[in-house]
């Protein structure tokens, strides 16, 4: 239960770490209401996500089996590898991105819980994570139970949450979030944890289908 709420937090600080449209959705609500764009701009996020999750566990309790999990540890591992190594490899220049100006672009014109929805649903980079390496996680979740998929879930909404009100009341007071350098050390820890995951799912891809 722990290590899967753990695993969570750490898939989703990394993940929001990145900048994109969530982020910078959040950035211009925050502008006109304040630190409260993050948790509302957060709950449009979570209702999208739980759509994904109900729909894979859903499958999961249907026809999981032995090729399901090997296919889905190996497809989901590259892809874990591949975000990893990404990460480490642009860390460096996405530190330095100037996300204010970045969001200035983005015109908005819903509230923050439907910037929320629309950020997530039509954003295809968060839609190939889960049809791939997030249902990867979820499905090995499953097979502990449950409760260890309900962990996961738990700590992955709760660094998206705890991430999006820093973002919003940063930004929302005219100030940085964090420094460039410790964006950029950030992101290389959270890559290598994403890469060396993705690289255990790799190689231990028979092991996770013999547990079905």
């Amino acid at each position: 239960m722990i290590k899967a709420l753990i695993l969570g937090f750490t898939v989703g600080i990394s993940a929001a770490l990145v900048p994109g449209p969530m982020m910078f959705a959040t950035i211009v609500t925050s502008f006109k209401v304040g630190w409260k764009a993050g948790p509302s701009v957060f709950i449009g996020h979570a209702m999208t996500e739980s759509t994904l999750f109900m729909l894979i566990v859903a499958g999961a309790s249907s026809f999981i089996g032995v090729n399901l999990i090997s296919y889905m540890a190996v497809i989901g591992g590259l892809v874990m590898v591949i975000f990893g190594l990404f990460m480490i490899k642009s860390a460096k220049e996405t530190s330095k991105k100037d996300i204010s100006a970045s969001a200035s672009k983005l015109d908005l014109s819903v509230g923050p819980l439907p910037a929320g929805i629309v950020t997530s649903a039509l954003n295809p980079m968060f839609l190939g994570w889960w049809l791939t390496a997030g249902s990867a996680i979820v499905l090995q979740q499953y097979l502990a139970g449950i409760f260890a998929v309900i962990a996961f879930v738990a700590g992955h909404w709760l660094a998206d949450l705890g991430f999006l009100v820093a973002v919003a009341s940063s930004f929302s007071r005219g100030k940085e979030l964090i420094s460039q350098r410790t964006h950029e050390r950030v992101l290389y820890l959270c890559g290598g944890f994403m890469a060396l995951f993705g690289l255990f799912f790799l190689l231990n891809y028979k092991n996770i289908s013999a547990m079905v």
